[in-house]
């Protein structure tokens, strides 16, 4: 107890029981953690059914890649959108979107004319979707939390999403396993049902206006042009741009790598695919109980070489567990740069474009099916294995360009407010 004045004053919350004792941020993350967990068992669940059909590493890539395309084709569009329209209704219909996708290559599949094209569309939908996570469900999140601890609630739901990253591929391969794909995207439906049912008790004030096709491309011009005048979120998109084309593109090819490479079954390729998603739940867990002292920045770049390094060393070796620990300790890189990709655009930019900015994150973020067809169709030449390793090391190659130009401009950037803050030459003398 701290006693004031004679009198005992009650003891502090720990900062995360604080934000799972807030009943709107509370809500967000477990429609959050329900929406992620699917989004990566339905991912897994259609890879599986692809390579069971098709028995091609690039057609495989092609279904991965769709889910995640709108987030290019949509994601600044997403932005603006929802700096106009209530982000709560936005949350709530694509929490029934999805469901209705899910539900609909479940039907398909119990009828028995379930083809790889139904579930790329499927998919397709499904990430039109999650082209607005970033810039609904994520900043209501950061908002519902308070100023105060708004980056231990970006910390505390990129923990989730890594945690549900890991279950979700786990609960696929499973399912996938015992019910086939029918039984998979039925468990993904009934997910989805729940995270819409708790939705419309999340309390969510904002102002909205109303949206004109006329205006949306100002919009976009205005967001694009404030990213690229802002050294931190330009280089923010950069990073995230190549990590999604030339790091994350290695989930394409779990289904082969696990089934064909190390010799498993479709269930244990669940595991190898949540590897790098438990690691990041470690990673998130420290960062949720710990604010970093080091420079965001370094973070960022610092986490992301680690994955890098993991991913390509995950291609050299034979054993199935060496693989998966390695890509657990890349996935603790991961969630450091994961955390750092949110919070700085969180805590940087002004709330009238912020939306705009996460849109833009997205967008960087939706460049992955540039990776994952790149590495898909260079599979289908030299293997998996040699293919991974040719994309890691061209990220790693890029990433270094990025990070030396990140350091440079914040050297500038700190330098000129320096200048600032001394004044002109001979404003201090008399």
């Amino acid at each position: 107890m701290v006693t004031c004045g004679g009198m005992e004053s009650p003891p502090l919350k720990h900062p995360l029981r604080m934000l799972l004792t807030t009943p709107d941020f509370l809500r967000l993350w477990v429609i959050g953690g329900l929406g992620n967990a699917m989004r990566f068992s339905d991912t897994l669940a259609a890879a599986l059914f692809t390579w069971e059909v098709s028995g091609s590493g690039f057609a495989v890539a092609v279904v991965s890649a769709m889910r995640a395309l709108p987030m290019l084709l949509f994601g600044a569009v997403a932005g603006v959108v929802s700096d106009a329209i209530d982000r709560k209704a936005i949350l709530q219909w694509g929490m029934v979107v999805s469901m209705a996708a899910s539900g609909s290559v479940c039907a398909l599949a119990l009828g028995g004319v379930l083809r790889p094209w139904h579930v790329a569309v499927a998919a397709f939908v499904g990430g039109s979707v999650w082209a607005t996570e970033m810039s609904t469900r994520r900043r209501m999140c950061g908002e519902a939390a308070g100023p105060a601890m708004m980056g231990r609630a970006v910390a505390l739901d990129s923990l989730t999403n890594a945690m549900m990253r890991g279950v979700g591929p786990l609960a696929g391969g499973a399912a996938f396993a015992g019910l086939g794909a029918a039984g998979a995207f039925a468990v993904s439906a009934g997910c989805f049902a729940v995270a819409a049912l708790l939705v419309p008790g999340v309390r969510h004030v904002q102002e909205t206006r109303r949206l004109t096709l006329g205006r949306v491309p100002r919009d976009l011009a205005d967001g694009f042009a404030y990213a690229m005048g802002d050294p931190t979120v330009r280089a923010v998109l950069l990073v995230t741009v190549v990590m999604n084309c030339f790091a994350f593109s290695y989930s394409a090819l779990v289904a082969p790598l696990a089934l064909v490479v190390f010799g498993v079954s479709q269930a244990w390729s669940g595991l190898l695919a949540s590897a790098e998603a438990f690691g990041s739940l470690l990673g998130g867990i420290v960062l949720a109980a710990v604010a970093p002292k080091s420079r965001a920045s370094l973070l960022m770049v610092g986490g992301s070489v680690v994955f890098l390094v993991c991913v390509m060393a995950m291609t050299q070796v034979s054993a199935y567990w060496l693989a998966c620990a390695l890509l657990i300790l890349g996935g603790m890189g991961a969630a450091l740069f994961g955390n750092m990709q949110t919070t700085l655009v969180l805590t940087r930019v002004p709330p009238a474009v912020r939306s705009r900015q996460m849109g833009l994150i997205t967008v960087a973020i939706g460049t992955g099916p540039v990776g994952q067809l790149m590495v898909g169709a260079l599979a289908e030449r030299v293997g998996a294995q040699v293919a991974v390793l040719v994309s890691a090391v061209m990220g790693m190659g890029l990433l270094l360009v990025v990070g030396a130009w990140w350091v440079r401009a914040e050297r500038i950037s700190e330098r000129a407010a320096a200048a600032v803050s001394r004044g002109p030459p001979g404003a201090g003398s008399a």
